[in-house]
């Protein structure tokens, strides 16, 4: 059975046979009453620390799971950015080089063309130097060329 201070400090030993010292044996009782006080009163301060502890670490737990949450989104959200770049960048590339060979084809083409061109404004100039050669031989009384 457990005593307050205060039921110690009102006890009353029974005398015995030879009695006992009561000046003594009150402060007997005087020193056990005021170190259970400060035993109780320590008891007390310690389970109010226990609670404000136990209260703390609710809370650190919240916010430990809080930020294990943020953690995830942040590390979910960096990856989702990671391959949305990844794909936009096989995107890009893959325009790049459709439109690459797409100049490349339309180059192809105009130089063919330059060329086809050239052979034709070549083929022209021979046969007006010719005719120019012509007429000239005839003007000055030569026989002109066969074409």
């Amino acid at each position: 059975m457990a005593l307050t201070p205060v039921e110690i400090l009102h006890m009353t030993p029974g005398k015995g046979f030879f009695g006992y010292k009561r000046a003594a044996t009150d402060r007997l009782l005087a020193e056990i009453v005021a170190s259970f006080e400060d035993v109780w009163r320590e008891r007390a301060d310690l389970a109010d620390k226990v609670e404000q502890l136990e209260g703390d670490l609710v809370r650190y737990r919240e916010l430990e799971g809080l930020l294990r949450t943020t953690l995830v989104s942040a590390e979910r959200a960096s990856q989702e950015l990671k391959e949305q770049a990844r794909r936009e960048a096989e995107l890009i590339l893959t325009e790049a080089h459709a439109e690459a060979r797409s100049v490349q084809r339309r180059a192809v083409s105009e130089n063919e063309r330059l060329i086809t061109e050239t052979r034709v404004l070549r083929e022209r100039l021979r046969t007006v130097l010719d005719l120019v050669e012509n007429v000239e031989d005839t003007l000055h009384g030569r026989e002109p060329k066969a074409a």
